[in-house]
């Protein structure tokens, strides 16, 4: 058997995420259909294993899986294959022969996730299904300074959505750097860590977006995380808005 790595972007728009579901149209079930194809479809069926789930709607421009496969093809015809069954919200970007200790999910060190908010006055019906909206002011030097009070190794339970199957809620987060876009008139969130639980991103960007526009003090994180109770974070951002944006394996893994 021969494993491929693939690194790869889709639209999550007309995806229910990336795992598998019964009668859903997922990522994952439609690059196992492809894999499956290219291996004139095996009993039993290939699995395609991801570096990490998405939710409903979420994006990513460098997602990481891998498959095992019984026949062996060049890494540019490996991509070529796999591009010419998928559909257009999918592309794989690189296919890369690796050794088989190589996990797409084990093996990762880190991820940054990319968060949008576009801030027009009303919703931008071509910006709709990649951003989320909040046409307040946001003050960006206060979501800053309280950014730095996520950045370390924490116990977020706070910040973590009800259904996490996570067996420990304490991450690491190595950086955050908030922008404004001034071309886009949006607010571009990075997180950079080791692992991210369910809605995390999503719930951090929602509190500092409060922060932002002075509906909660600069100062709640440390009280936040302390409380370890997710009631206090509130809100959660759209899942329109995020991307997954890399996935670090700290080493190149491609054999020749």
């Amino acid at each position: 058997m021969y494993r491929y790595k693939i690194t790869f972007a889709y639209d999550g728009t007309n995806f229910y995420g990336f795992q598998i579901q019964p009668n859903k149209r997922t990522v994952e079930q439609t690059l196992k259909a492809a894999v499956n194809k290219i291996a004139k479809h095996p009993t039993p069926a290939i699995p395609v294993i991801g570096s990490g789930r998405t939710d409903a709607g979420v994006h990513a421009l460098n997602q990481v899986a891998h498959f095992d496969i019984p026949y062996h093809l060049s890494n540019e015809s490996m991509r070529k294959a796999l591009n010419s069954i998928l559909p257009l919200d999918i592309l794989i970007k690189k296919a890369e022969l690796v050794d088989d200790d190589f996990h797409a999910r084990y093996s990762a060190h880190r991820k940054t996730y990319r968060y949008r908010v576009d801030q027009g006055e009303f919703v931008n019906p071509f910006k709709r299904n990649y951003t989320s909206h909040f046409k307040y002011p946001l003050n960006l030097e206060k979501m800053k300074k309280a950014a730095n009070d996520l950045v370390g190794t924490h116990d977020f339970t706070s910040f973590v959505a009800s259904g996490s199957q996570a067996k420990s809620n304490i991450r690491t987060i190595e950086n955050i750097t908030i922008k404004r876009d001034e071309l886009r008139n949006e607010v571009v969130f990075d997180f950079t860590g080791n692992g991210f639980l369910y809605n995390q991103v999503r719930i951090m960007v929602a509190f500092l977006l409060e922060i932002g526009s002075n509906q909660r003090p600069i100062d709640d994180v440390p009280r936040v995380l302390k409380a370890k109770d997710r009631t206090l974070a509130r809100m959660t951002a759209p899942a329109s808005g995020l991307y997954l944006v890399n996935v670090d394996y700290g080493t190149n893994d491609e054999k020749d």
